[in-house]
This record gives structure tokens, sequence and C-alpha cells, in this order.
């Protein structure tokens, strides 16, 4: 089949879905409720469907009257029973599959369940979804005349009993459908290696030969790749390795502080960023519009999503929303029930809606990783907006960052301490410090309240990380490539006084 006439086949094929997406534009809320009675109908007959007496909840009051709000620790009893071998527990079908994921560099692993349902109708299914928004706004676009270099992770087996874990873009790699191999590269062989430097080079040597038309990976990650392609080519920016290249589809972490560094490798002004939000738990947001900084929630994937207010979360007085009892610009902790067993899960990542006619969201950071030992509330956006203002005014860029409290001593005030590793560095650190303190209080009134006269906090700490700082911090702990990624915000001390160590 020529070039040409698969690309347009296969953008019809995908923009007939968007009639779909449009049901649950028009009706969220039915949508929503529909998917809960469905969750529940399916697996009634489980353990835990038992335990709660699924058959007999018939409306939403029911649901969260009867089923607790759960985090990872209080279901990995179950999760490792399945693990084992056992099934019908949480989910009807056979789970064969496990998610690995630390969420950052926890010594301590999370074995996520990965259902048949969860492949087909929310991983797959959004990753469809993508490149179907992607054409309906792009219209004479020639993704398809090309190959999406995709930057993944790698896969073990559970030696114990057959089933296997791995990075959740390892499983999707190795069950995705023939067709969808053709149309990307490295090859599977390649994207499953599971050393990452090694595999970095044969990422290198596939991927130059192809006329790549998209990249899709996490940006850390794949800003090392490119960085690396145009050391081994010698070229100057991507187009001159690939000249078709003409969208990024990322997620995992925060665009912001990378943005100008992608700026100069893509040197095209009609080039497009697509960003996506996805975890091992499910995949949750896309972005459905050019140039946006929002993104859409998607209601159709198996999953029900709760909300709980981040002013009441922890407390005796916290509540949770429905979808439909959201407010804009608030910012919440996110609960999710989902098509591969998860009833009521805390997932530990904070939204804040900018829309609820459609319901679109901002990613704003993590339950546990902002900084609240003052009472500042400083969360990931604060300190990802601050830093994004101040790189364009001292014509600095940043690599990798992580800030940690210093807390009171006797007399002394708290503070809050930055390592920040640098592309290009400040010419004086004291003004990147006096005007990151200014951005910081002009984006959050409790920073700016506890630094007024130095009455709770004293002017940020901030120390400048060597080369290769956070990378080499990663891979003492092996935790090199795929969804790896550094803590932003800690209420602790221990990652920064690791990397303060290192640092000498």
């Amino acid at each position: 089949m020529p070039i040409t006439l698969f690309n347009s086949i296969a953008s019809w094929l995908l923009k007939k879905r968007y009639h779909q997406i449009e049901l649950f534009l028009k009706y969220p809320e039915e949508v929503q409720d529909e998917v809960l009675h469905q969750l529940l109908s399916f697996a009634e007959d489980t353990e835990i469907g038992k335990k709660y007496d699924f058959e007999s909840i018939k409306n939403y009051e029911t649901f969260i009257e009867r089923v607790p709000i759960v985090c990872y620790e209080e279901v990995e009893p179950l999760i490792e029973r399945s693990r084992r071998g056992e099934q019908n527990i949480f989910w009807p079908t056979t789970i064969k599959w496990f998610a690995k994921s630390s969420g950052t560099t926890n010594a301590k692993s999370k074995f996520i369940p990965v259902s048949s349902e969860a492949l087909e109708d929310c991983h797959y299914k959004s990753s469809k979804d993508l490149l179907c928004l992607y054409l309906n706004n792009n219209e004479n676009s020639q993704l398809f005349t090309g190959k999406s270099l995709r930057l993944g992770g790698s896969k073990e087996l559970y030696q114990d009993n057959g089933t296997i874990f791995g990075d959740l873009s390892a499983i999707l790699i190795d069950n995705m459908p023939f067709w969808a191999e053709l149309s990307s590269t490295p090859s599977n062989k390649v994207s499953l290696m599971s050393e990452w430097e090694t595999k970095l080079q044969a990422i290198i040597r596939e991927s130059v030969q192809e006329n790549v038309t998209s990249l899709a990976g996490v940006p850390s990650w794949m800003l090392v790749l490119l960085n690396n392609v145009l050391e081994e080519t010698g070229k100057n920016h991507l187009f001159q390795v690939w000249e078709n290249l003409e969208v990024y589809f990322h997620g995992g972490v925060s665009f912001n502080p990378y943005m100008d560094q992608y700026s100069k490798l893509l040197p095209r002004k009609n080039f497009n960023y697509y960003e996506i939000y996805n975890a091992s738990e499910g995949f949750f947001a896309i972005q459905d519009r050019n140039h946006a900084d929002d993104l859409l929630l998607m209601l159709d994937y198996g999953i029900f999503y709760e909300f709980i207010p981040m002013e009441t979360y922890g407390t005796d007085e916290q509540i949770t929303l429905p979808l439909w009892k959201v407010k804009i610009d608030q910012n919440y902790a996110v609960i999710i029930t989902t098509n591969a067993g998860l009833w009521r899960y805390k997932i530990g990542d904070t939204v804040r809606f900018t829309s609820i006619n459609p319901y679109r969201i901002k990613v704003t950071g993590r339950t546990k990783h902002h900084i609240n030992v003052f009472g500042e509330e400083l969360i990931i956006e604060n300190a990802e907006e601050a830093l994004k203002t101040i790189c364009k005014k001292t014509g600095s860029e940043i690599k990798d960052y992580t800030v940690a409290p210093i807390f009171m001593d006797g007399k002394e005030k708290g503070a809050h301490e930055w390592i920040i590793e640098f592309r290009t560095a400040p010419e004086e650190l004291a003004y990147f410090t006096e005007i990151l303190d200014n951005a910081l209080k002009s984006l959050n009134s409790d920073y700016e309240a506890k630094r007024y006269n130095n009455i709770t906090l004293k002017l940020p700490k901030v120390h400048i990380a060597r080369q290769n700082l956070f990378y080499d911090w990663l891979k003492s702990k092996d935790k090199l490539g795929g969804q790896h990624k550094i803590p932003r915000l800690s209420n602790k001390r221990d990652y920064i006084e690791e990397l303060l160590q290192m640092n000498k």
C-alpha cells in the first residue's frame, strides 16, 4: 500500500472516533455514572464485590458510604495474592500483568494490576484517541507517512508464578498489535532492553535510519536521547536528522522546565507539542487543542473519577466529590475506580480544573510531593511556573532540581533549600535566588505570607549541582530511563541530603 494512501486511511479511521468523544463532552455526568455502574456490575462476584455487596449499590451515595478510599499500602496484600496466582479477588478476569512503579525513587516498588480490559479500553484506546484529537486539529498532518520514535521502559518476568511485571510502557509495547510496531521505532527488541545506556545507543542506531514523524516519551529522558542523537550525527538540530518530524507527544513530568531546550532542538514555529496525563493506574487526560496548556479529561475509559479538595485532604473534614461537583481553579487530589480492580484508589496526584464545560485539567503535583512544613503550601505547579519565568529573565536553562525544607532550629527561621542542575547557569546566583523568591511570592500567597519580613521563612538557599549529578544519583539507585522521575518537592530532607553529599 502506498504510504500516502495508508496515511489517508489511518487518518480517516481515527477521526471517526471523534463522534464518540463528542458524546462524553455533551453528557459527562451520564457517561461517568454509567462507567461506575458497569464496573460495579462486572465485579459484583469478586471477593471485593461480595464484601461490599456491589450488587445492591444503585447510586453514587451508596457507593461512597460503603466502599472506603484506599492507598496502595492498604490494597497491597490483595495485589500480592493476585501476583501469586489467585484470581477473582478485585477483578473478575485474569490479571496477568503488573505495572511496576515506584512513583519517584522510593526503594519499595508498587505493582499495579493491569487487566485485559484496562489494556484495550483504556491504554490502547487512549493512544488512538491521542492521534484522533491531534489529526482532528491538524488536517494536513503526514503523521503516518513515517514512524513514531517511542521511548519506553523494560520488563522482567516474575519467576514464582509466571505473572509479568515491568514498566507500563514495556507492557504496552509487549502487547501492541503488529501494525503498531510497524509504525514505530525502535524495534520491540530494542525498546524492551533493560540496561539504559546500552539501550540508548541501540535506539540511536535504529532510529536515525528511519523517517521519524513523531516523538513519544517522558521529556527528561527524551531530552537525553535527542541530545545524544545530535552528538552522534553531528547535526545542529533534529530537522537535519528527521526533516518530516511534526509533533512530540509527552507526559510523565511537567514540560515547563524543558520547553526552551526543546525549542532549540526543534527550531520550527509550527512544530506541535501534545501533552498526555497517564500513569501505571490508567490513562486520564489528553491535550485536545493545539498550543493549549490544559488537558481534556477522558471519561469513557472504564475509570470513574472522584476528587478531594486539598484544603480538606487528610483532615477530619475531608470530603469527596464526583466529577459533576468540582469547581474551577481549586486544587484536588484524584481518586479513581478502574477496570483493573482499583476501587476508590488514591493515585497521589493533584489537579486543577481550568474548565468544566468540557472538563479540562492541569496536573498540579503530588499529594506527597509538596512542601507545607511552615504552612506555605508550595506545590509543583508553583515551582515549575516560577522557574520558567526566571529562566527567561536570567538566560539560564535547568536540567533537573529538587527542593526540601530547612527546619527551624532554636531561634533560626526556616527556609527552602534548592539544588539545581543547570544546562546554562545564571551569571549571578544571588540574583537568580532573589527573583526565584519573588516569583514564588507572586504565585503563592501562603508562601508570600510566610516570607513577609522573614516572619517564618528566610530567603531560599540555592545550590548549583555539578553536571550529571541527578543522572548519577538515579544510576546509583538503578533508576535510569523508563518512567523514573526526580522527586521535585519533599517535606523531608532524605533526597536532598543524598544529593548534597554526592555534589561535594
